[in-house]
Formats: C-alpha cells, structure tokens, sequence
C-alpha cells in the first residue's frame, strides 16, 4: 500500500532526479536470492517534468541534508529511503505540475493514504488512488507526445492547430480498462482517425514495429497516409519504445487481422 517515487541516480551519468511514483501492492522474495526481494507495483504514473535532487541549492529529501544543507552522502547513497509525507507529496506536485494545470486549477491530488511512512501512523495500508482519471491522462498524454516529438508514429504527421494545439493523441497499447498502465512503454503518439482504429483492433504492430492492418477493414485512403517503409516511428529515446508485452497484449486480445 505505500507510495513510492523513483529517483535517477548520477550513476552511469543518470540526471539526478525524480522521475515517477507508483504504488507497491505486494513484496515477494526472489527464489534465486534469499536476501533479494521483488516490489509488485500497480498505478504507475510517469512525471511531465523530471524534478532535480537539488531545488534552489537544497536538496527536497530532509532526511539526505546536514544541518549546514550539504548532503550527507552516508543516507543519500541508500537505495531505498523513507520520505515524510509532505515532502513526498510537493515533489510529486513538481514533476505533475503541468499536467495539474492541464486540467484546470480544480484540479487536486486525492489524499494520499499511504505514503512511505511506518503503518502506524496511519493505520496501516489502505487502497489509494494517487490522482484523479483526468490528471493521470493529462501527464501520460504530455508524456507520450514529447517522446514522439507530437508525431503520429503511424503516418508521420505532426499536426498542430491554428493555436499551437497539438492534435496528436496518446493511445495506451494495453487499454486502461484492461489494467494498462500509464507508462509511456505502454504509449504511443497517434493521430485522431489511427488512433480510433487502433482502438478497435483495425491496426496493430509487431514487436518489431511493422504495422499490421486488419486489410478488409482499413480503407485505402488510410493505407495511403501510413508510413511507406511499413513501420511505426520509434521516440529519439529508446527508453520510451513500446514494450514487446503490451503489444503482444494488443495483437492477442483486440487485432481483427489474422
């Protein structure tokens, strides 16, 4: 029931900063490893801004600081550590602050029951939900158009409207109302009409990007604005391509082709 926040550590040149939360639904030793265990995590939620360690020459975790604001390097180097709950929550409030924004100023994170502190300051762990439907797809969208550049892998169009709106969307691979996370793995950038028939199993892809048609179903005007090698545009970051299990998940379980 706890709430984590992954950090990026400066090692193997990482950028030192936080970069999502999630929360932990269950721990499991590993069969192979006695003193190694595995977290089950469940709502994860992908920063719009990775937030640094150090803000304005302080760093935000209390409990890494000396008393003269330099980093104790004994506390800071564990790989897991106990954050108080407001510190958990501003930092969260920093790296989805855009997101907050998208949605309107009404919007607010629902209280957070579980945060990483000992159970018996809130009376053990409870079902939580970190933010509302509309804030998590607010980031997963921002998310996954800037790892595509706001292009539509499928068709390579980059549509922006009179106003500077981005008419690219954000389709989820592994749908959210079949358990699909908001991670950008399972992501991609679509435009409006690729994105409806992705939906709907008309068009798929395979682990190797090809883009697979249900042929009957597609008409040809759609045939003619796909990308011409055949293939998805992968984002510039490989860490944001698609994941080979939510693909499969949408080839075994939605794909009308055979």
């Amino acid at each position: 029931g706890d709430w984590i926040i992954y950090y990026e550590s400066q090692r193997d040149g990482g950028r030192k900063v936080y970069f999502a939360a999630a929360r932990v639904v269950r721990v499991e030793r590993d069969p192979k490893r006695a003193d190694h265990h595995y977290a089950y995590v469940a709502d994860y939620v992908q920063f719009t801004e990775p937030v640094p360690f150090r803000l304005d020459g302080k760093t935000l975790e209390s409990a890494v600081s000396n008393p003269d604001g330099s980093v104790n390097p004994g506390h800071a180097i564990n790989p897991v550590r106990l954050i108080p709950r407001d510190e958990f929550e501003m930092i969260f409030r920093l790296g989805m602050a855009s997101a907050l924004t998208d949605v309107g100023a009404e919007a607010s994170l629902e209280p957070i029951e579980a945060v990483a502190q000992t159970q018996s300051e809130y009376g053990g762990p409870r079902p939580s939900v970190l933010v509302t439907r509309p804030v998590r797809d607010a980031a997963f969208t921002r998310v996954v158009r800037s790892a595509y550049d706001k292009t539509c892998a499928m068709t390579g169009l980059k549509l922006v409207n009179g106003g500077g709106r981005c008419e690219i969307e954000a389709a989820h691979i592994r749908a959210v109302e079949f358990d699909g996370p908001d991670s950008p793995r399972n992501g991609i950038a679509l435009s409006r009409t690729v994105h409806w028939m992705f939906d709907r199993g008309i068009l798929s892809i395979e682990d190797d990007g090809r883009i697979l048609m249900a042929k009957k179903l597609v008409p040809d005007q759609v045939k003619r604005m796909l990308n011409r090698n055949g293939r998805i545009i992968m984002p510039v970051d490989s860490t944001f391509a698609p994941h080979r299990v939510f693909l499969q998940f949408h080839r075994e379980k939605r794909f009308k082709g055979n």
